[in-house]
């Protein structure tokens, strides 16, 4: 738990500086996921869908890709967002985001999915935590 921790302050603090490509100046920010549609099961070998949702606070933030560890059976997935340095940026209100990646099954047992929604008060990282068993 203590190397999960410590990747994604490392990634945090990378994603915190900013890129200047073609005088267009960005970051990335890594977003707290609200919700997730998953399969209750897998079946070994199969792919799925998952759709992962965020609120996207304005409109100066663009999906880039998704954070996503693997450490045996369990994954750590969250939405990483471009964040442009703009001065005509909007602010958004309860704009949900939806996002898929395809999962491939790849092992017996279950999958744990650990989806990243933020911080607690006391700067812990909060997960919403969901076990997917593979069937036969």
């Amino acid at each position: 738990m203590k190397r999960v921790i410590m990747l994604c302050l490392a990634f945090v603090c990378f994603a915190s500086c900013s890129v200047d490509d073609d005088n267009v100046n960005f970051s990335y920010e890594i977003l707290p996921v609200e919700s997730v549609d998953i399969p209750t099961e897998f079946t070994l070998g199969e792919v799925y869908p998952i759709t992962i949702s965020y609120f996207r606070p304005s409109t100066c933030y663009a999906f880039n890709d998704f954070y996503y560890l693997k450490e045996l059976n369990e994954r750590t997935v969250a939405p990483i967002n471009y964040v442009f340095d703009r001065d005509d940026c909007e602010t958004l209100d309860n704009v949900l985001v939806e996002q898929t990646f395809n999962f491939i099954v790849t092992s017996n047992g279950s999958y744990t999915f650990k989806f990243w929604q933020g911080e607690d008060n006391d700067g812990e990282s909060q997960f919403l935590t969901i076990e997917v068993p593979v069937v036969e």
